[in-house]
């Protein structure tokens, strides 16, 4: 009987979209963890450094650790001590600007995060996320062309360092904050009255929660350098229930003072 009743269902295009996102977004975050996993394998499996035996002045062999080489050459050992990081770097997050949208939208800006490493593997951050991009909206009598979206994001949180070595670390992040979703850019050019966004389609100017949850990937180029690629899973609050939207960001990592 459940089975007759079932059968011919197609989930709402709105649904369908937030499937995937969470799919997409859950896959990139196990692929980041699987990678973790392997670095800590690594990290178990690393033997002290080699060494080269050379002749002290008392001719007596000694035991001189080699530098840590890359294909560039030999660079400072990266000893994760840092007490301050500075994070830069633009991203990408799928959304969706009204909640009775026919289709989702792509964001693109830039990011700012800057971290205390109060432990070795506790860091507290806050950052800063601006977002911009286009958007259709419903069909209706005053405009349909794409409209301009725009917000701005302020989180705070934590993150923990995982598996580490000379080459990579792996690091999970969770923040939550608030953000400033700005709606009417293309109504108010087009001076149309902002009483009409909801029959555009599109949410009214308001704050809402935002959260960010993922791990992120930093390549080390340096002791003080890194290259950083990380994924999100996002939840935001414009509309009457929380919606989940991917989002990933990269760019480069300066590690400063000592802790």
């Amino acid at each position: 009987m459940l089975e007759k009743k079932t059968q011919g269902f197609v989930w709402p295009r709105e649904a369908r979209g937030t499937r995937w996102a969470g799919r997409i977004g859950l896959g990139l975050l196990a692929m980041t963890v699987t990678f973790g996993a392997g670095l800590a394998q690594a990290q178990t499996q690393t033997q002290a450094p080699s060494t080269s035996t050379s002749m002290s002045t008392a001719g007596q062999a000694t035991d001189t650790p080699f530098p840590h080489k890359t294909r560039f050459g030999a660079i400072a050992p990266v000893t994760y001590d840092n007490k301050y990081e500075v994070y830069g770097g633009i991203n990408f997050m799928n959304f969706q600007a009204g909640q009775d949208l026919p289709k989702r939208m792509n964001l693109g800006g830039g990011e700012l995060l800057g971290t205390w490493w109060a432990k070795p593997r506790l860091g507290i951050g806050a950052e800063w996320r601006g977002e911009w991009g286009t958007t259709p909206v419903k069909p209706n009598p005053y405009f349909n062309g794409r409209a301009l979206v725009g917000m701005q994001m302020v989180m705070g949180g934590v993150q923990y360092r995982g598996p580490k070595n000379q080459y990579a670390a792996l690091n999970y992040h969770a923040y939550a904050g608030m953000a400033h979703g700005s709606f009417d850019h293309t109504i108010n050019s087009a001076k149309i009255p902002d009483v009409y966004l909801p029959q555009v389609g599109l949410y009214s100017n308001r704050n809402a929660f935002v959260s960010a949850l993922g791990a992120s990937v930093d390549i080390n180029k340096s002791k003080n350098w890194a290259i950083r690629l990380s994924p999100d899973l996002m939840l935001e609050h414009f509309g009457t229930e929380t919606r989940t939207f991917f989002a990933i960001s990269g760019g480069v990592i300066y590690r400063i003072g000592k802790r």
